[in-house]
């Protein structure tokens, strides 16, 4: 297998350097429906869902982060509010919140988490 590496990328106006890049991108995200068998929609380093309970999920990666200390940004439809934590540095649990801040399952959440990869 071949590696190319390079320190910066340049697109004929702005030179950036490739940690900058690299450690700015999300590391992984999930959109998926929070209702009945829930289900991944669209996803990248995303393994699987768990449906804990009502409007409490757990995302599942593929490639763990680097330690339980990544920033998870999550939110959902419908006046639904999102909030996200760390279980352990392969999964982070998700809640979704209806309008009078009771979990409730949603069908359209949305997320992404930031961090170091293991």
């Amino acid at each position: 297998m071949s590696t190319l590496e390079v320190s910066n990328l340049n697109d004929g106006t702005t030179t950036v350097a490739t940690t900058f890049v690299t450690n700015g991108s999300a590391k992984a995200w999930c959109r998926f429906d929070g209702t009945g068998t829930i289900a991944i929609q669209s996803s990248l380093n995303t393994a699987s869902l768990t449906d804990v309970g009502t409007g409490d999920h757990t995302i599942n990666l593929t490639t763990a982060l680097d330690a339980n200390d990544g920033a998870h940004l999550f939110s959902s439809s419908n006046f639904h509010s999102g909030r996200a934590a760390s279980g352990t540095a392969s999964i982070i649990r998700v809640f979704v919140a209806n309008s009078s801040h009771n979990l409730a399952d949603n069908n359209f959440v949305v997320g992404a988490t930031f961090g170091d990869l293991a």
